[in-house]
């Protein structure tokens, strides 16, 4: 897998997750970030552009992968804000306790392997009154689609770097030990269902 996810999945995941359903749902959530940010799962940067600049104190952009690492760099090096890239998982965030305003999570809670572990990290990192703004997709509403959704999951989560299409993420965020302040959710249009039920707001 060594070749596959480190050149060939972060090209895919970079062109998929820059679809302009998606980049209209980051364009929601983004600019509310403000002071020293946490974004989980920074993934290849796609999130740089939609930072309110002069909200922004400084980003640290958590990301694990090697090779998202690398198809972030140009990214990285261009943004108008400080950013200190992470490369450890959500799991073992390495910054001291209450150090961030804002965590920003978009399409990630899908593929974190221990996310109530990452959750609890983010938990200790976000001050007190700070905010976890969230874009994820997950478990649809509707019988038929869940049914695909746990079909497919298994093959999905294999070639999709880990991406589950069928996680509940307001629950997995309540398990977590989070309060959701705003919830909204829909069906992303030009998106497959079983792919595109999205859930956005913040918690706290």
């Amino acid at each position: 897998m060594g070749f596959y996810s480190d050149r060939i999945l972060p090209h895919c995941i970079d062109k998929g997750c820059a679809a302009k359903p998606i980049s209209r749902q980051r364009e929601k959530v983004v600019p509310q970030a403000e002071g020293r940010i946490l974004e989980v799962g920074m993934g290849s940067g796609l999130n740089i552009p939609f930072y309110s600049v002069e909200k922004v104190e400084l980003v640290w952009g958590l990301e694990p992968s090697a090779g998202m690492r690398e198809k972030a760099r140009a990214r990285v090096e261009a943004a108008p804000f400080e950013l200190r890239m992470l490369d450890l998982p959500g799991e073992e965030i390495p910054l001291p306790d209450n150090s961030a305003d804002t965590i920003v999570l978009t399409y990630t809670l899908c593929t974190i392997p221990g996310w109530k572990a990452a959750l609890t990290q983010m938990r200790r990192v976000l001050k007190p009154g700070g905010k976890l703004l969230f874009s994820e997709h997950g478990k649809a509403p509707d019988d038929d689609v869940r049914r695909w959704q746990d079909r497919i999951d298994p093959l999905w989560t294999r070639v999709a770097g880990g991406c589950h299409l069928n996680r509940d993420i307001p629950d997995l965020l309540a398990q977590g030990g989070f309060d959701i302040g705003q919830l909204e959710t829909m069906y992303l249009p030009s998106t497959p269902r079983i792919a595109g039920f999205t859930y956005w707001g913040y918690a706290a």
